[in-house]
């Protein structure tokens, strides 16, 4: 039988494994033997998890032991007019968080980068990077191994390159440390957030490195790369798309719509987001980032543990020349400096996912592949601008609790 309590039964009897549901029954019943078995074995109530809007064979490349869906609120900010290197119009910005204000916060910000006449967005470097640790035995090897590298670098960009019809292969920088030796190799991914294809194009070349050189691959991972944890290599030298945002507030904007004055700003940024995050050793100086990252991400359909990197941004806040009423004009710019994200493959695919990225209209591949993927990244670096500004704007005026309070949060 393949009705979901028959399949449920096998389970429990231990004739069939979970992950097994979708080869005895289509992948809706599948899911539905699976909710029947945890709800028996656990008491609890599934039927909101159950009532789902895609299709659940639509998810099989994303999730195993599917059950159902995870729901989340979604907002809107904006719209926000965007002079980007790929982005360029007007765009809203969907977000999906479960922290009230948030949403609010950011359309704030939003409303008076457009009052301000929009802001501008660049994405200043790009590449994925994957680095595989080899074992040597000793600095001789080590220093023949990267030698070799450095030498045949085209050889192993077409190894690369073979298991993609987009990926580019542009560069690799070596490490050495003691017996090991770590090669950072950085992809232009174009529209896929890429890491999947730097992964398996890494490992072809590794092949070529291992047959040529005295080094035995260890790890295709040595976490030089370094994927979903927060790194100083990173924040350094990028990973995914580094990009920064920025705009010019005219001084009676910032009174009159933020409450306070772009030197109150200044401060509040120089004393939290600087001093404050060095005295505190962090690897991130802005506000709160994260936060519109990880709504944008969840939005969207990117990985969500990106984050980590995603969010490594520094906020930087300065007075300009004094208007005609005495008041000074505010330039407040965020860069983030390692924001994995992408148009194509992944969760993208999935039906809300894709819905949100038609609003800002980047959904699929760019023309040219890339373009879709940079304009993302540089909406997205507007809006942790808003959420910046707003933040720092509450502080400076000390309106924050007052705004929770308002909002019943």
């Amino acid at each position: 039988m393949t009705d979901p309590e028959s399949l449920a039964e096998r389970v429990r009897d231990g004739e069939l494994r979970l992950h097994e549901l979708e080869e005895h029954a289509d992948h809706e019943t599948a899911a539905a033997a699976r909710r029947r078995l945890v709800e028996r074995e656990t008491g609890a109530d599934l039927e909101t998890i159950g009532d789902f809007a895609f299709a659940a064979e639509e998810t099989e490349p994303n999730i195993e032991n599917l059950i159902g869906g995870a729901q989340l609120p979604m907002g809107v900010a904006g719209p926000v007019p965007v002079d980007g290197g790929a982005a360029d119009g007007e765009h809203y910005l969907p977000l999906a968080t479960t922290e009230g204000a948030l949403v609010a916060s950011v359309n704030r910000g939003l409303s008076v980068i457009r009052e301000a006449g929009g802001a501008a967005a660049r994405v200043t470097k790009n590449g994925m990077t994957r680095a595989p640790v080899f074992r040597v035995s000793g600095v001789v090897d080590a220093a023949e191994t990267v030698e070799w590298v450095g030498a045949n670098e085209d050889r192993l960009r077409e190894a690369a390159e073979s298991t993609t019809s987009h990926g580019e292969l542009l560069g690799i920088e070596p490490y050495v440390v003691g017996d090991s030796v770590y090669l950072r190799f950085a992809y232009d991914t174009k529209d896929a957030m890429g890491m999947n294809m730097a992964t398996i194009a890494t490992g072809e070349a590794c092949k070529i490195v291992e047959a040529e050189t005295p080094a035995e691959l260890v790890a295709l991972s040595g976490n030089l790369c370094s994927d979903k944890k927060p790194a100083a290599i990173n924040a350094i030298d990028g990973r995914g798309r580094s990009v920064t945002a920025e705009v010019v507030i005219p001084g009676e904007v910032v009174e009159a719509r933020l409450k306070t004055t772009a030197a109150g700003i200044v401060e509040a940024n120089t004393r939290k987001n600087l001093v404050g995050s060095a005295k505190a050793g962090s690897l991130g100086f802005n506000a709160h980032a994260a936060n519109v990252v990880a709504a944008a991400f969840l939005a969207t359909g990117q990985d969500e543990a990106h984050v980590v990197e995603g969010a490594n941004a520094i906020t930087t806040m300065d007075t300009r020349e004094t208007d005609e009423d005495g008041s000074a004009d505010l330039y407040a710019s965020v860069s983030l400096a390692s924001l994995q994200v992408g148009t194509v493959g992944g969760g993208t695919r999935l039906p809300t996912q894709a819905e949100a990225l038609d609003v800002i209209g980047v959904r699929g591949g760019g023309d040219p592949p890339g373009e879709n993927a940079a304009a993302l990244a540089e909406v997205i670096a507007v809006g942790a601008l808003a959420g910046e500004l707003s933040l720092l704007a509450a502080l400076s005026s000390r309106h924050l609790a007052s705004a929770h309070e308002e909002l019943g949060r």
